[in-house]
């Protein structure tokens, strides 16, 4: 578990590098509501795909940036690291919960600040089937001042973006 946070922290900490050329993401497409890119790191090459909520909901006065997150890396096997930012330090002890076409999927229990995934990769491989015959996810999740939220994705475009990034880094 130790060897998936660590792997996943470098992913998050690489996406936003801009201190050097290499670093400088490539947009591959644009694929319904998602957007698939890929960047060098080092020797290694890191693919992502992301999309922002159609719909927010929740009495806040103020939030931060919203996404969700599918990243892949050339030297890693698995079929993504699954993220969701949130805008907001998330409540400790909390969940962020997941539903795909109004179905329950899961929770996303392993937090961090403003971030939520999970620290099983074979859920992340589940959440990604489900995301590619779904059409819609919603995301709901508490913050630390006890603001309930709700964001909705579609799903529109996520398969084909899946896909490239797919190709881009195996």
């Amino acid at each position: 578990m130790f060897k998936y946070l660590v792997f996943f922290i470098y992913l998050f900490f690489s996406l936003y590098a801009n201190s050097a050329e290499k670093n400088t993401a490539e947009v591959l497409g644009t694929y319904g509501d998602w957007k698939a890119f890929y960047w060098n790191l080092d020797e290694d090459k890191v693919c992502s795909i992301l999309s922002y909520p159609k719909k927010e909901e929740g009495k806040y006065t103020r939030r931060g940036k919203v996404v969700a997150r599918v990243t892949q890396r050339v030297e890693n096997s698995s079929a993504g690291v699954v993220s969701f930012e949130v805008g907001y330090p998330i409540k400790e002890g909390s969940d962020i919960k997941i539903k795909i076409d109004g179905k329950p999927f899961g929770v996303f229990n392993f937090l961090q600040d403003q971030i939520a995934w999970t620290s099983d990769p074979g859920v992340d491989g589940m959440l990604i089937k489900a995301m590619q015959r779904g059409t819609t996810m919603i995301i709901k999740g508490v913050s630390s001042r006890g603001t309930n939220t709700k964001d909705t994705y579609s799903l529109r475009g996520f398969t084909a973006a899946y896909k490239t990034i797919s190709k881009v880094c195996k």
